[in-house]
């Protein structure tokens, strides 16, 4: 395998590092956003996928104490991030932010003490409008958007022990100029408190067509930017309502974006659906299959990894699928560069290249029969290993890879130089 070399390049905002792997081709890293924040993809829980507003500070709280006891944590899930309508209604007669009493009557600096007793980090939602989403859409009482009080609620934020904070644009159709200077505007009032806060932001939802994340950077802004609409829990949709999108209209979408995206500044493709019961959204929900797939994509594009199922009612192969080490090894793999579709194969492999000289290879098919996919290994380098990520097997590797993919599913490997050697 060709030695990976390095060029450094300085240009306004910080430093440019380009990796290059074997391949010749650049695996950006970019210097962060906030300071401290996300040297790896975060892995956590978000309340919105299945509780939608149905959240309190119970359930939260059972929802941490199953993250630790299904062994997530112990794995690296640390995250728990409380979305939309947490809030109250009105801000305090001093202007900040304070929790709904109802739902959380302890308040959000009690909520994030418990979490961070038990090892795990708080994260919390907010809007660049002068309304949350669900307020924008009528679904809660209130306007209690950040838009104008950037200061005073990352002070709150931090001040309360806030880890994470998903900052989520409603209203379709805002010019990307605006979205920049509102989120611009978050992420000093953050770099300001000096509390290392992951900084997610999404610019697009309900967008028909290019969103804002796919037309252009926003890596000095954020930790993580999303680059598509919303995931639902089901395989493709094409156009669906709001503009939602598919595991596999997901990937379509991200597929020409990875190389924005590295260290320090990672590609949020949206959350897991992994786990989720579509059924209240009339969804069909993921097979393991597709699980699978969204897992090992998600992986390839070192994207953050936010489970969005309910852990205390979580099946087994669920708990196996988002605590596969293997898997979690690749999307955290320290060098943090992207994966991509390798040239010449329609989408259907996709390679990354790792810190310790191992390359990752996803064999994927998007279609609806088994497909057989093939690969000659030598295109990437000299290896003498394969591991199967998801069966957990290592062999030794002798001529072309070759292997029959079911529909919708996706095979992981990971190629090294010498089985004797640990590749996770």
């Amino acid at each position: 395998m060709k030695r990976t070399g390095r060029l450094c390049l300085a240009v306004a905002g910080g430093l440019f590092l380009a990796a290059l792997p074997a391949s010749g081709l650049p695996a950006v890293e970019f210097s962060q956003a906030i300071p401290g924040a996300a040297a790896t993809p975060p892995l956590g829980w978000n309340s919105w996928n299945t509780f939608r507003c149905g959240i309190n500070e119970s359930l939260i709280e059972h929802t941490a104490d199953a993250m630790v006891s299904s062994g997530m944590r112990d794995a690296g899930y640390r995250y728990v991030v409380v979305d939309d309508c947490w809030v109250a209604s009105q801000r305090t007669s001093t202007g900040e932010l304070q929790a709904d009493p109802v739902r959380f009557p302890s308040g959000m600096r009690a909520l994030g003490d418990y979490l961070h007793a038990r090892g795990l980090l708080f994260g919390i939602y907010s809007s660049p409008s002068e309304a949350t989403c669900a307020q924008t859409y009528g679904t809660y009482p209130g306007r209690t958007g950040s838009r104008g009080h950037e200061q005073i609620d990352a002070s709150t934020f931090a001040d309360w022990g806030v880890d994470y904070l998903k900052y989520d644009w409603c209203a379709p159709g805002a010019a990307v100029g605006e979205q920049r200077q509102a989120f611009n505007a978050m992420r000093d009032a953050l770099r300001s408190t000096g509390r290392p806060i992951v900084y997610s932001i999404n610019a697009n939802s309900g967008i028909v067509g290019a969103v804002p994340g796919s037309s252009g950077s926003w890596r000095w802004t954020s930790s993580m930017s999303r680059a598509t609409n919303d995931v639902v829990p089901a395989w493709r949709l094409g156009r669906g309502p709001y503009d939602y999108q598919g595991i596999a209209d997901i990937i379509d979408s991200a597929a020409l974006l990875t190389t924005q995206f590295g260290q320090g500044f990672w590609l949020d493709p949206d959350m897991l659906e992994v786990g989720v019961d579509g059924e209240p959204l009339n969804y069909p929900g993921l097979s393991t299959a597709e699980s699978r797939t969204q897992l090992s994509m998600w992986a390839m594009m070192a994207a953050p990894l936010i489970a969005g199922n309910d852990l205390s009612t979580m099946s087994a192969e669920t708990g196996r699928l988002l605590t596969n080490r293997g898997m979690l090894a690749i999307d955290q793999d320290p060098a943090g560069r992207t994966g991509e579709p390798l040239p010449g194969t329609e989408g259907s492999v996709w390679t990354r290249y790792l810190a310790d000289g191992s390359v990752a290879i996803a064999f994927y098919n998007a279609d609806v029969s088994d497909r057989v996919i093939d690969l000659d290994p030598s295109r990437l380098g000299q290896f003498g290993c394969i591991e199967n990520v998801w069966a957990g097997t290592k062999s030794d590797l002798s001529g072309h890879m070759r292997a029959n993919v079911a529909a919708h599913d996706t095979q992981l490997f990971r190629l090294t130089a010498d089985c004797q050697l640990s590749s996770s």
